[in-house]
This record gives structure tokens, C-alpha cells and sequence, in this order.
């Protein structure tokens, strides 16, 4: 294939501007902000979770701090009953009276028992009461910071965004201006290549596999015309000769 000197100067052109958008491609897909809003929003899942967990528990200790208030008012009810017949000397035998009093202590140690556990249930409760306040605050927290993380990277997207338009205009009016042939080569050494289709030969090392050229391949390169494409023997894509190439 050949083309001329000027145009294969312009392919590096081309391929420097095909570069630089895939860096921006490579930088918008690794915005540090992306990895930090994916801890953040995993954090905010997991304190969502520790949220709802806590409610829950919270929930249910509550009804059973309910059903223990309402035994507790049963015990002392039937305590004041039994104080009062006691009181109002409505028991006149010893035997009654002695299961009454044996009642009323045995109420009594009741009592003691429902309001300990209702102690320990509220205690319970104020745990994770405080628990669920500080979750909050730092779901709160995660909020604001979810907010300014995405904020930022929305910036730099645009900003990146704006700067691959711009390279990609450019890269197509560019490319616009070469040979056809000469640019579908490009485009199919590209694709198979990482991105790069065409090289510099520079100081006898190709620029697109880092190789240095041996004596025999320079020589070839160095009397071959001025309008034929070279490939590099190694990484296959085009060479381009400038004058750093040291020929």
C-alpha cells in the first residue's frame, strides 16, 4: 500500500487523537468518585438493613413490654382486692385467711419478677433506641456525602464529556482528510492492536510495541519509497517515518 508522506503523518494525528479518547473513555469508567460512591451507597444498604433490624426489634420488645405492663396491672389489681377483704376483716376463717396471706405474698413476688422484667425490657429498648439514633445520623451522613459525591462526579463527567466531543470532531474531520484505503487498514489494525493502528518510528524503536528494530529491518525501511506504508515487523501495525525516526 502507499500514501503519501503527508497523509501517514496525518494518520499519527489521528491516532493520537483515537489515544487521548480512550484515555478519557478509561478516566470517565475510573473516576475515583465511582468507587467511593460504591462503598457509600453499599454503607447506606447496610445501615438501611441495621435500620429496619432495629425498628423491628425495637417493635417487638415493644409489645412484649406491653403484655408485661398489662400483667403487672392484673397482679396489682387482684393484690388490692385481696388487701382490701384482708383489710376489711371479710375473711373470719383461719384457714381462708391463711391462703389469702399466702396469696397476697405470693403476688407480691409477682410483681417483683414482672417489674424486673419490665426493667430489662426497657433497658433493652433505650439500647437500641440509642443504637437507632446513631445509625440515623450517619445514614444522614451518607446522605450529604452520597449528594457531593455525586454532584462531583457528575462535574468531571461533563467536563470529560465535553473534552471527548471536542477530540472526536476533530478526529473525524481529520480522518476524513485520508486515503480510504489507508484508513480502513488503520481502523482494523486498530481494533486488533489496544487501540493503537499506527506508530512513530522512533530512533529505530516502534513506538506502538517498544521494540527496537534491528539493523536489517532499519535498512529496509530506510530505502524503501517515501509513500510506502511500513508495518512493523513485530506488532504488525503501521510505521511511520518522521524525522526523529533515526534512519
Amino acid at each position: 500500500m502507499n500514501a503519501a508522506p503527508a497523509d501517514q503523518l496525518r494518520l499519527l494525528d489521528v491516532q493520537a487523537l483515537d489515544s487521548a479518547i480512550d484515555r478519557l473513555a478509561h478516566r470517565r469508567a475510573t473516576l475515583p468518585e465511582l468507587a467511593q460512591l460504591d462503598s457509600l451507597h453499599a454503607r447506606a444498604a447496610q445501615i438501611d438493613d441495621d435500620i429496619v433490624r432495629g425498628e423491628t426489634e425495637d417493635s417487638d420488645l415493644g409489645r412484649e413490654q406491653a403484655k408485661v405492663d398489662a400483667d403487672v396491672e392484673i397482679v396489682r389489681g387482684r393484690m388490692d382486692r385481696d388487701q382490701k377483704r384482708l383489710d376489711a376483716g371479710q375473711v373470719s376463717s383461719p384457714k381462708e385467711l391463711e391462703n389469702l396471706q399466702s396469696e397476697i405474698e405470693s403476688l407480691h413476688r409477682r410483681q417483683a419478677e414482672l417489674e424486673d422484667a419490665e426493667l430489662e425490657v426497657m433497658e433493652q429498648r433505650e439500647t437500641i433506641e440509642l443504637r437507632l439514633k446513631e445509625l440515623r445520623a450517619e445514614q444522614a451522613q451518607l446522605t450529604e456525602s452520597i449528594a457531593a459525591a455525586t454532584a462531583s462526579r457528575d462535574a468531571t463527567w461533563a467536563e470529560i464529556d465535553a473534552e471527548t466531543e471536542k477530540s472526536k470532531t476533530q478526529r473525524q474531520e481529520l480522518a476524513a482528510t485520508l486515503p480510504a484505503d489507508l484508513r480502513e487498514l488503520y481502523e482494523k489494525l486498530r481494533s486488533s492492536s489496544g487501540g493503537v493502528g499506527a506508530a512513530a518510528l522512533h530512533r529505530g524503536r516502534c513506538e506502538g510495541c517498544h521494540l527496537q528494530l534491528n539493523t536489517t529491518d532499519l535498512n529496509a525501511i530506510k530505502d524503501a519509497p517515501e509513500d510506502e506504508v511500513i508495518r512493523c515487523e513485530e506488532c504488525r501495525r503501521i510505521l511511520i517515518r518522521t524525522a526523529e525516526s533515526g534512519l
